[in-house]
């Protein structure tokens, strides 16, 4: 292999799998140098997407698991360094790195290829001056900035008044920060909307993982219900990763109005999961972010004598000849829809847990971690070295 010339190599390089890769590090300096370098990283990461390798599953119930999307066969525990019991929930998943919750103030990043963890500095949340209030449930969301190709959390706190005020039904205006992993720090986002205030409600947000932010566009989305003060119609806010600042996103024109609905993101692109009474559910795409005539149907299901019921359906993924797509139905199955004859084929994976919430997440060599606290690290264990040769010297 010395003697292939490196452009070879880097072409081969960029069609291998992501464990692969990782094995070639310790073949030689060189590979290791290219393995590592940024631009490689970036291209690998862009095959990736533009072929859909290194696809994968990731299953959030009790405890994490993977499963691989060429094969959808078994569903594999998720070793990670804050999997000591169960309580961690995967919020948001970009590039290959997941963004965890612990607690709430206990977040981190992980990319579980190159198991590389990031722990993010704890941020106080902080009540509104003056009122005697709490924080509620809380909202999470996680992208990339592809601007300036930064990756940030986004953390939304709904305040609502103490347990002795009589005042249940009043909320106040949330406090939204953003993390961004190229500063390592928190910002407070001072302009919101008013009706960010109505966001949130209690059975709607609870199912389904519906709090935690779905990115298309270098934009999070979340749904907020109808409700008596803003009028009888869905709303999906949306907060610009760039600008940071939220918009309200153009919903497709339904022919029936009463419906529930849900956003996903299929192959980067916003979707409107329309359901009827559980009794029918429309899936529209986003052909052109932020364009309201660009919606598209792509998906309609009804309910059938092996789908008793449709309380939940999110689209995942497009099979390889995109003449299909993988949806997870009532957080409980998953199945193939198939776009020419309209029809689903159930998919039944090993060691997958009852219930759960599924995303995509694809295999890439993403670096998470901050390079100055690595270069202290590795001074540091230079010192420590350096101080124990002095110590064996000073024995003899």
């Amino acid at each position: 292999m010395s003697k292939v010339p490196m452009d070879v190599v880097t072409d081969i390089f960029h069609r291998l799998p992501v464990k692969t890769l990782l094995r070639f590090r310790s073949l030689s300096k060189p590979y290791c140098s290219l393995i590592d370098d940024p631009d490689f990283t970036n291209a690998h990461l862009d095959r990736s997407i533009k072929t859909r390798s290194n696809l994968n599953i990731i299953l959030k119930g009790l405890h994490l698991y993977s499963v691989e999307f060429d094969a959808l066969d078994n569903a594999v525990p998720i070793d990670y360094p804050l999997s000591s019991g169960a309580g961690t929930e995967a919020f948001g998943s970009c590039n290959g790195i997941l963004a965890f919750r612990l607690t709430d103030k206990n977040l981190a990043l992980y990319n579980p290829s190159t198991r590389q963890f990031r722990r993010l500095p704890v941020s106080e949340i902080d009540p509104p001056p003056g009122d005697s209030c709490k924080s509620g449930y809380i909202f999470y969301g996680f992208g990339q900035d592809v601007k300036t190709n930064d990756y940030k959390v986004v953390r939304m706190v709904q305040f609502n008044k103490n347990d002795d005020e009589d005042d249940e039904g009043i909320f106040y205006d949330y406090e939204v920060k953003v993390y961004s992993l190229k500063n390592d720090s928190w910002r407070k986002i001072t302009k919101l909307p008013p009706y960010l205030r109505f966001m949130f409600q209690f059975f709607y947000h609870l199912l389904h993982r519906r709090g935690y932010g779905v990115l298309a566009g270098g934009v999070l989305h979340w749904v907020m219900p109808p409700r008596i003060e803003l009028g009888p119609r869905n709303r999906i806010v949306g907060f610009d990763l760039g600008n940071e600042e939220f918009i309200e996103v153009p919903q497709p024109e339904c022919a029936d109005k009463n419906y529930l609905l849900d956003v996903a993101a299929l192959e980067g692109r916003l979707c409107a999961v329309c359901n009827y009474d559980q009794e029918k559910i429309d899936v529209w795409t986003m052909k052109e972010y932020g364009v309201k005539q660009s919606w598209t149907k792509l998906i309609s299901i009804q309910r059938t004598r092996t789908i008793t019921t449709l309380t939940f359906l999110k689209p995942l993924a497009y099979s390889k000849q995109l003449d299909k797509v993988l949806v997870e139905i009532n957080s409980q199955k998953f199945a193939w829809y198939d776009l020419q004859k309209k029809k689903m084929r159930s998919v039944k994976i090993g060691g997958s847990p009852g219930t759960f919430g599924a995303e995509v997440y694809i295999g890439s060599l993403i670096q998470i971690e901050d390079p100055k606290r690595l270069e202290i690290e590795k001074q540091n264990e230079q010192d420590e070295l350096k101080n124990r040769n002095r110590k064996k010297r000073y024995k003899w």
